[in-house]
């Protein structure tokens, strides 16, 4: 099979994870006979340092020609670069959030699997640690606040900011139907997360859930308002399997949830569209203060680089045996500095993407 891929290192340490996960991808797309071509397109900071904007239109074009896209990390220190003195729709995520709307990304998945031998990272009590846990958070990406309408003013000699909150009945249908398609294949449990008991919008969320719900009986669904949810996620997160919620709800839960698991380093993302298309990428950020410095974390790129095979090109094999490798190699008690623990073996992220693609060969 050919693969076509759109890759965006971005900023920070995003070229470091990226070429991780594309030195295991050469190796297992190697030994299933696949080909692989690698399309390296900018956006974020690294796109305004050569363009003066953080997404272009050519890049847009060239990613959606692709079959889909494995991105690192966009943006840098909001306090001292000098990206963040631009205006807001010159800013590196102003081009994230742009390439999601571009792309009709509309569903955002994001794994939470507590792995047996991380246990000991967790920063939960052992006897909740040891239940263990494994989640998705479903989120909407490309509705709500984060793409509302918004404005600052002044009126009456003082400063008001307003963002606009806004979901139409056909955003949240599309975002269940994904939602409650992905449980059957997984726990058939979903959890609809909202503040119904506040906002006009969560209650049109939780009718339209209800609605969608009739064609999916065999799947369990309850409702949960986002207060609680977040307070369930340390007190009981093995009570959870899909967690079905609005974009900036989604945002700090599925991050909540990533924290839990020991390290946010650990955890993938992938953004899909209507069709197979994705946009893959970890689900930390950029990590300025350690860019550079050979000592992130590449196994949320790789382990979203495994989402990519198994979702946008069906390749489960391939996509079990990346994660077969991370298992392995973690069990062999290699770590690098953000899981590690006593009695492990520290290694650089290179060293790391390295050890999975030799459990490959």
């Amino acid at each position: 099979m050919k693969l076509k891929i759109a890759c965006i290192s971005g900023d920070g340490i995003g070229p470091e994870i990226i070429a991780e996960a594309k030195k295991v991808l050469q190796i297992v797309c190697e030994k299933y006979d696949h080909s692989l071509i690698f399309e390296d397109l900018l956006l974020g900071g690294a796109s305004i340092d050569a363009y003066g904007e953080p997404l272009t239109a050519e890049t847009i074009e060239k990613a959606k020609n692709m079959d889909c896209v494995l991105m690192g990390s966009i943006g840098g220190d909001t306090t001292t670069s000098p990206w963040y003195q631009l205006p807001a729709h010159l800013r590196p995520e102003a081009g994230l959030l742009s390439i999601r709307k571009e792309l009709q990304l509309f569903a955002n998945l994001r794994p939470a699997l507590l792995y047996e031998e991380l246990k000991d990272a967790c920063p939960l009590r052992a006897d909740i640690s040891q239940q263990g846990f494994d989640m998705l958070i479903m989120r909407e990406l490309t509705g709500g606040l984060y793409f509302g309408a918004r404005k600052t003013y002044e009126k009456n000699g003082l400063r008001v900011a307003t963002d606009t909150l806004t979901y139409d009945e056909e955003e949240i249908r599309r975002i269940a139907i994904k939602a409650f398609e992905i449980a059957k294949k997984r726990k058939y449990k979903v959890c609809s997360v909202d503040k119904a008991n506040v906002l006009d919008s969560s209650r049109l969320w939780r009718q339209v859930v209800m609605e969608v719900h009739k064609d999916y009986q065999d799947v369990s669904l309850e409702h949960m308002l986002v207060d609680n949810c977040a307070m369930q996620l340390v007190k009981n997160p093995s009570q959870f399997d899909v967690v079905l919620t609005e974009n900036m709800f989604g945002d700090i839960l599925s991050d909540e949830a990533s924290m839990i698991t020991g390290s946010i380093g650990m955890l993938p993302s992938a953004s899909l569209n209507q069709s197979k298309f994705g946009l893959y990428e970890p689900s930390h950020g950029s990590a300025p203060d350690i860019a550079g410095k050979n000592i992130a974390n590449p196994i949320a790129t790789i382990l979203s680089a495994a989402m990519m095979l198994r979702l946008t090109f069906d390749l489960d094999q391939e996509a079990n045996q990346i994660e077969q490798a991370i298992k392995d190699v973690l069990k062999e008690k290699y770590r690098t500095i953000d899981i590690m623990s006593e009695g492990c073996n520290l290694v650089s992220c290179d060293q790391m993407g390295t050890l999975i693609a030799s459990k490959l060969k």
